[in-house]
């Protein structure tokens, strides 16, 4: 696939034609490692909105995932600079994904100039808020505020979403991970437009809860 991506990001523009080569090749990869996904919705999302994704962040097989629950919505990710080394998958990460360096208090400002530019073009916001994938240890780490801050700021509904497998279908750990079911919920979505920044932190917590809540019940079914 590799010409066909190279030339979908050439222009901003053609993102939604890079967005549906990265869908295929997102499938691709997950049903090559012997996984299947199931997706549960709480309601349907509206066609042309734009939204700010966020999920818990276990596995790589995340960024894969993701990219399979959402056919209708083309999104940006929000990840950090240091990805751009990776040979290959960094020449495509730095041409079609907002970077942030942590360390800069001017990179993170400048993300969200970034991200309102994205969403008047029409597209969606994906952030995982933790702020990279935890422990093994920990179930869901705590969450940044980012995500949060930049859907009020730019008015935008935000969509949480919940992995339950993919921690064990794919984890950071050698020599474990096995094939088999991926399942996400997309929980309803949650408007932002009564909210000021001083909400920013309540609206965290409200997330937080969400997801905590899904992966607690989960874990005791």
């Amino acid at each position: 696939m590799f010409p066909l991506l190279f030339l979908s990001v050439l222009k901003q523009k053609w993102h939604p034609f890079f967005f549906k080569l990265a869908r295929i090749w997102a499938k691709c990869i997950l049903i090559g490692m012997g996984h299947y996904w199931t997706v549960k919705r709480s309601v349907p999302l509206v066609k042309g909105q734009s939204y700010v994704f966020v999920a818990n962040h276990t596995s790589m097989a995340d960024i894969m995932l993701m990219l399979v629950v959402f056919k209708n919505h083309p999104f940006v990710f929000i990840g950090k600079k240091e990805l751009v080394k990776i040979p290959i998958f960094g020449f495509f990460y730095k041409r079609t994904c907002i970077l942030v360096d942590r360390s800069s208090a001017k990179s993170r400002q400048a993300v969200f100039m970034r991200a309102q530019k994205r969403i008047k073009q029409g597209s969606s916001i994906c952030i995982f808020p933790e702020g990279g994938v935890p422990e093994e240890s920990v179930v869901l780490d705590r969450f940044k505020a980012g995500a949060f801050r930049l859907a009020i700021n730019h008015q935008v509904p935000l969509v949480p979403i919940t992995f339950f497998d993919n921690k064990k279908r794919l984890s950071y750990t050698f020599f474990s991970g096995s094939p088999g079911k991926m399942r996400a919920q997309v929980h309803p979505t949650i408007s932002t437009e009564s909210l000021t920044i001083e909400d920013t932190g309540e609206l965290s917590k409200k997330v937080f809860r969400l997801i905590s809540n899904s992966l607690e019940a989960d874990l005791k079914a």
